[in-house]
């Protein structure tokens, strides 16, 4: 066991929902599967070993086919197994056996979302808590079972031989991201991970996780996830996780980044100067819902360039940042207005992962940098974007507020109902709702129990992890308009239920 199981106290937290949804009081399912046998449980000297408490576990997820997983865990948590030792053996499981390539996305949303999957396990009603669990078991299997199809890759073991003294750990990793250099990065970061603090390790991953746009945001999203992460599942498993994020943060095509100017790397290079040009007091200015209007002006419709340099130009007029992420997050969620698809899905979840280390981070540097990424990132999705069809013309400043037939609570029903077939009315309903209203409550409870029923993929969980967490970092003028431009993303009643909800019903019926 994992030192001190965790009570369900520590890890349960009350959900203002109403009743159980699914009725999965008890996840009892009638069937277990046989041990695995201890040479099963035997690894090859080129495999990465894990630390002795956690590598049965994680080998049994491994091992144990798809099909029967999910069983044998719930057979596993009736006889003591903790949530806090599957959620560790299933990210270790992700990051040992799913490769971060062709790009960090994709399968590895198996890693990606253990994040993800927890916060939304946090939020649950009680008796609904594991399911969240069981789908990311589930999905880790279809990741591994793609990951041996096309690669067969498997994490191997640090090259003891050429780990870097203390002294010199963080030199060797910095000069090995900076060069792009897989080998050198791999043997640096497992010195740091025994040797320095993690919140010294972060300073340092917040940088690269935001220096380019390859993978669509994904690697400032892995960043942001692992340092949420590590502090649940213990300090003592950090390093084949950070072995894995550093080797997702190198992942390029074509040549060595270093040596050419790409594109997905120009905006960091450039903001270094920009950032040199913000003024000392620049934590001090003052909100302006005007100055976020105009910040969005050039979001829709500017360059990369151009909203970084509108940035710059409101930091030094005196403009709080509040109001410059407050453009920021409207913006993200207004590309979901303009094209609900997975393009937008990442502009929003990337800015929830950059605001989440500018939050964090102490280096005011370091700080600059994330929100001058974050605005050029945002014209980057929408040139994505528009390279797959063409985007409504829509502005979350300007959204029609339009009445529901309903008052609370059938107005919320009557919103996410309206998803399905007018996904715009729906948007226009929820904000008059939340503005009338003045909660949140409602539509936020309804969308974590419609994720646990209908959500079926990795963003699914992403997003909605994101939304309702930002929806707090919004200033309270703008808060309203970015959770209902967001909601287009949501499921509706209508939609289908998971085929992990409808297995888990048959299970319990036996």
């Amino acid at each position: 066991a994992m030192g001190t199981q965790v009570t369900r106290r520590e890890w349960l937290r009350t959900a203002a929902t109403g009743g159980a949804l699914l009725g999965l009081g008890d996840v009892s399912f009638l069937s277990t599967l046989p041990p695995v046998s201890a040479a099963e449980t035997q690894l090859g000297a080129t495999v990465v070993q894990l630390e002795p408490d956690i590598e049965p576990l994680v080998q049994l997820l491994e091992k144990t086919p798809r099909e029967h997983l999910l069983e044998e865990v719930a057979s596993r948590i009736r006889r003591g197994l903790s949530y806090r030792e599957i959620l560790a053996a299933l990210l270790l499981a992700g990051v040992r056996n799913v490769q971060p390539r062709p790009s960090v996305g994709f399968k590895f949303h198996a890693v990606l979302a253990v994040n993800s999957v927890h916060l939304a396990s946090l939020s649950a009603p009680e008796d609904e808590r594991w399911l969240p669990i069981f789908w990311a078991l589930d999905y880790f299997k279809d990741s591994q079972a793609r990951n041996q199809s096309e690669s067969g890759w498997r994490m191997k073991p640090v090259d003891e031989r050429a780990v870097p003294r203390v002294s010199k750990a963080r030199e060797a990793f910095s000069r090995a991201m900076d060069a792009w250099d897989e080998e050198a990065a791999d043997v640096a970061v497992a010195a740091l991970s025994r040797t320095v603090s993690a919140n010294e390790i972060f300073e340092l991953f917040y940088r690269y996780g935001a220096r380019d746009f390859r993978s669509i945001g994904h690697k400032a999203i892995f960043v942001s996830n692992t340092q949420r992460i590590l502090p649940l599942i213990g300090w003592q498993y950090a390093e084949p996780v950070l072995r894995s994020l550093a080797y997702a943060l190198l992942m390029h095509e074509g040549d060595n980044p270093a040596k050419q100017d790409a594109p997905s790397d120009r905006p960091w290079r450039e903001n270094q100067a920009r950032a040199a040009r913000v003024p000392a007091a620049w934590l001090g200015g003052t909100p302006s819902g005007d100055m976020t209007v105009e910040m969005l002006s050039v979001l829709r419709q500017g360059s990369s360039g151009a909203a970084c340099d509108k940035l710059v130009e409101l930091l030094k007029g005196g403009v709080a940042p509040q109001s410059i992420w407050d453009a920021l997050f409207c913006g993200a969620a207004e590309l979901l207005l303009r094209q609900p698809g997975i393009v937008a899905l990442h502009a929003v979840t990337t800015t929830n992962a950059l605001h989440f280390a500018y939050q964090t981070s102490s280096d005011d540097a370091s700080r600059r940098l994330l929100m001058l990424q974050n605005a050029a990132f945002l014209p980057m999705f929408r040139e994505a974007m528009e390279g797959r069809g063409k985007l409504a013309d829509l502005a979350i400043d300007r959204l029609q507020l339009q009445a529901t037939a309903n008052s609370s609570p059938k107005a919320v029903e009557e919103i996410f109902a309206e998803l399905h077939g007018s996904p715009m009315a729906a948007v226009g309903k929820a904000l008059a709702h939340l503005q009338a209203t003045g909660s949140a409550q409602g539509l936020m409870d309804t969308a974590r129990r419609l994720i646990l029923l209908k959500g079926d993929e990795p963003h699914d969980y992403k997003l909605s992890v994101a939304v309702l967490e930002d929806y707090f970092a919004v200033s309270p003028q703008w808060r309203n308009s970015y959770l209902a431009a967001s909601l287009l993303r949501f499921p509706s009643p209508a939609d289908q239920d998971n085929k992990l909800v409808q297995r888990i019903r048959r299970a319990l019926k036996g």
